[in-house]
């Protein structure tokens, strides 16, 4: 893939969200935080996605860690910064999507509205449509998230279009973490470059690329940003990219075996790089020292 990239094509960690043992947002560790991830590889981030545990989260609780995560851009102004603001509220959605660009946000990630799951498309298109019309401005942009296995609704294909249809610009794409390789082989027939994909599933970083898609935003980012962006650089650059992809698809299976994300990789996070060790938010527990112990040794073998 080489010119015609969007703005916001790239590398993004699908980031942790820094809590105290009360736990409390631990807002002075998110822009060191967000720093490392910029260090490391990372065009931006994601704040307060499903890694960083964002519906766990009040709305001022969320304004407050994205207000803490502006600090990166004073040692990366560049660094590019996504909000999950999507909740089943719409005038919840509308608000935090707001708060995000009135912060200087380059764009938000919106799940749908997944308690009415029997909603009907064309509600589903009113929904979003309104939050566009009501809470993006001009020069940034909504992506949907399509995980369809956490929310229990999906975008289709057609759905897809008439957003970009009525909103060329201001609605980008989808963050696509459905782990169906048909429904990214479609997204490419489909519209091409015209919208905006960034891969939710590492293992599938290349063949999204191959397919159309600009970058991704994932868990193991945290971890292993460096081998992510590896694979960017060659597929821009035109050289394979399939040794790295190999390498990363193994380190995913092996993550995958200690779902959910938030409280694996906390540790590991702070076992690899010396961090402290965040809590995480119930209904989520940690993992224990063995869990720990037993996946570092599994992801040793690889790395």
């Amino acid at each position: 893939m080489t010119g015609n990239l969007h703005p916001l094509a790239g590398i993004y960690a699908a980031a942790l969200t820094p809590l105290n043992t009360d736990f409390s947002p631990d807002l002075e560790a998110v822009s060191p935080f967000l720093c490392f991830l910029a260090e490391h590889g990372c065009h931006g981030a994601l704040l307060l996605g499903t890694t960083g545990e964002g519906p766990s989260f009040s709305p001022a609780e969320r304004k407050a860690l994205m207000s803490a995560a502006l600090g990166v851009r004073q040692d990366h102004p560049d660094f590019r910064l996504l909000a999950g603001t999507g909740t089943p509220s719409l005038q919840e959605t509308i608000d935090l999507t707001r708060v995000a660009f009135d912060l200087g946000f380059n764009g938000v990630v919106v799940l749908p509205p997944y308690y009415y799951r029997n909603a009907s498309e064309g509600g589903l298109f009113v929904w979003f449509d309104l939050i566009i019309k009501k809470a993006v401005p001009d020069g940034r942009y909504l992506l949907g998230y399509h995980i369809p296995g956490i929310t229990g609704i999906g975008f289709s294909l057609e759905f897809l279009a008439r957003l970009k249809d009525n909103h060329p610009e201001k609605f980008a794409g989808i963050k696509d973490s459905s782990h169906e390789v048909d429904y990214a082989l479609a997204l490419g027939a489909r519209f091409e470059k015209d919208l905006l994909v960034l891969n939710g599933i590492d293992t599938y970083f290349q063949l999204g690329m191959d397919a159309g898609a600009q970058g991704c935003v994932t868990a193991p980012a945290n971890l292993f940003s460096r081998e992510l962006r590896e694979i960017w650089d060659r597929y821009q650059q035109g050289t394979d990219p399939s040794p790295m992809q190999a390498h990363v698809s193994m380190i995913r299976e092996v993550l995958e075996r200690y779902l959910p994300f938030p409280p694996i990789l906390k540790a590991l996070f702070s076992r690899f790089y010396s961090y402290p060790r965040w809590s995480v938010r119930p209904p989520l527990l940690p993992v224990s020292e063995a869990t720990e112990i037993q996946a570092a040794n599994e992801l040793a073998e690889i790395i």
